[in-house]
């Protein structure tokens, strides 16, 4: 929560899903599994019709990177910077970002989650001018 506020948002202003619909015990999801999960995410999408999606870590950015089809590079590289997206359900900007329990693990990456977030606010409020 103290994310979206960086952003100016509040957790009743925004939906928030994951790729991976059921627990992983060692927090690794195999490729098969993720393929098993996906077509939810995928329904989740097409139903809420998202202008701004989030995409924490690693797995949920190689996803719709590749759903989209936008060239995955290091997430040092592309965190933060938005990506517009257009099929024939969907038009929306895809903004990769570390997942929070990454800043966990890494604390250094804490400021830079930080900044993306307040960055994110910023373009929100571009965007409702």
């Amino acid at each position: 929560d103290k994310l979206l506020k960086l952003a100016g948002l509040d957790r009743s202003e925004v939906y928030i899903t994951n790729v991976m619909k059921c627990y992983l015990p060692e927090n690794k999801a195999s490729e098969d599994e993720i393929e098993a999960c996906t077509p939810y995410l995928d329904k989740q999408i097409e139903v809420i019709q998202p202008r701004i999606i989030v995409a924490l870590g690693n797995v949920a950015t190689e996803y719709l990177f590749k759903k989209f089809g936008l060239k995955r590079q290091s997430m040092g590289k592309i965190h933060g910077k938005i990506y517009k997206v257009s099929s024939l359900i969907l038009q929306a900007e895809i903004i990769p970002m570390y997942h929070p329990a990454s800043a966990l693990r890494n604390p250094p990456l804490r400021s830079v989650l930080m900044e993306d977030w307040r960055r994110l606010g910023e373009h929100l409020r571009e965007k409702s001018r």
